[in-house]
This record gives C-alpha cells, structure tokens and sequence, in this order.
C-alpha cells in the first residue's frame, strides 16, 4: 500500500502562512462587486502581492468551465440564467460589476502562471472540465480543490488521483472536530480542512475549529484554512492561534494584518 500524501508532499501549501484573497477579494480601488473577475484577481496578485487566490467553479451548457460563484449570472452580471443552461458563447457577453468578463479557468491559469489557486468545485459537471483544465496548464502543483459535496470531490479524485491537493467535505469537517477516530476513514484522501469558525444548525452556532479538529490536523500533517474572515481582530486571533491559512474578501485588511504578525 502506497504511502498517504500529506500537505507537506504538494507545493501549494509550501508558504507557512496562506493569506487567500476570496473570489479575488476587494478594497477601496477594486470594489466587491467586482468578484471573480480577472480584475480583481490581478490586482490582488499584481498590485497587492497574493500568492492565494480563491474562486468557484462551474460549466456552461457546452462544457466551458468559468470562475463563478452563483449557479446564476444574476446577482453578479448583467445578464440572467443558470450557467449550467448556457452556451459560452451567450455567458462570454455578461459582465462582472456591469463591466469585466465572466474569465473561464483557462484564462485564470494563463492571467496568474506563478498564483496559489483554490477552487471550489460547484457542480458535478465541472469536475472533468476543471480536471482537464489542470492538466492543460500543468497546475497539478498550484492547485487545491475544494467542495461542499463528497460526491464531487470523490469524483475529482477519481479522475486526478492524488497528484492535486483537496479539501475535506464539510460532513467530514463535523465528524472531526467532534469524533477523535473517524477521520481516519474519512480523510484518507484530503490533505487540508477548509472550514469557517462555526457552523450553524437552525438558530445556534456549533464550532467547527476546536481542539479535536487540531489534533486530528497535527497527527495527519494536514493544514487548517479558516474562511470567510474580514475582522482584523479576528485574522489576529486566528493567527496567534496557529491557523494555517485565512480566506478574506478584505484583501487590504488580511495583507496589513498578516504583515504585522510576521505572516506576510
């Protein structure tokens, strides 16, 4: 039996802290509504200095994976509809903020050659696009993929074996913060937990980032990401704590507040 992969075995997570700029992350020059674009990934690479990015991905109807969020063009684009339903050649004339193009994964890989990039996959027809895009651009070292279903994740690997970093679903994020012996089932194949501070069910607030969830990282040499942090007090606390990695779309406060710490 071959030897598990830890996260000290892929190159994504060779920098000791990872300050990851949220769907490109936004400040007072390059605002929110400008998410996922390659606007804001630039400038948070080019002008700000991120070596970690964040973004989602999906497949248009003819199978054109694109960096967005929302199963929707609506909240982000000027534009309707569910990207899933659309042909490239109709989703290539909506604009982010009303004025930047939806970017496929292609020309994110080729916009950010040297970038750390996390992608969350959003539905199961963009795990063999997205497959196919890594291999085209050779990123298998400076990619780490994510997703909220195991489903998808257990057909990503399926496809990419183990040469790509992956995250832990969010089912098995809960079993380890809580049950000391199941992660050794459930995260034989993930070398990172991607997780917010807490979780909620209903009306109450569970932690997710506990004491167990520690452990179980330092026993299987996996990293901790903490996501979706804007708080500067909050970057502090996690930070002095030992997390890994923050996940920020306050890409100004996370570089002042991971520069002060030594963590920049």
């Amino acid at each position: 039996m071959s030897r598990r992969r830890t996260a000290d075995d892929y190159e994504f997570f060779d920098a000791p802290f990872a300050a990851m700029a949220h769907r490109g992350g936004w400040d007072a020059l390059v605002p929110a509504r400008f998410e996922n674009s390659l606007l804001a990934f630039e400038h948070a690479v080019n002008d700000l200095g991120y070596r970690y990015v964040e973004t989602d991905g999906h497949a248009t109807a003819d199978g054109v994976l694109v960096a967005l969020h929302d199963t929707r063009l609506d909240r982000v684009t000027d534009m309707h509809g569910a990207v899933a339903g659309l042909p490239w050649r109709v989703v290539r004339r909506a604009r982010i903020g009303g004025s930047e193009p939806v970017p496929t994964m292609d020309e994110v890989f080729e916009a950010l050659p040297n970038t750390r990039i996390n992608i969350d996959i959003k539905e199961s027809g963009a795990i063999a696009p997205l497959a196919a895009a890594i291999r085209a651009h050779r990123a298998e070292d400076r990619v780490c993929v994510a997703s909220f279903s195991p489903r998808r994740l257990a057909g990503f690997r399926a496809l990419m074996g183990d040469r790509v970093a992956t995250s832990v679903s969010v089912g098995a994020v809960a079993w380890s913060a809580y049950v000391p012996w199941l992660p050794r089932v459930l995260n034989s194949g993930a070398q990172v937990f991607q997780i917010p501070t807490s979780q909620a069910f209903g009306a109450v607030g569970i932690p997710v980032l506990t004491r167990n969830l520690a452990r179980v990282a330092a026993s299987r040499a996996m990293r901790i990401h903490v996501w979706t942090i804007d708080q500067s007090d909050e970057m502090v606390q996690l930070m002095d704590s030992g997390v890994d990695g923050i996940v920020s779309n306050r890409i100004d406060v996370l570089r002042r507040v991971a520069r002060e710490r030594a963590l920049w």
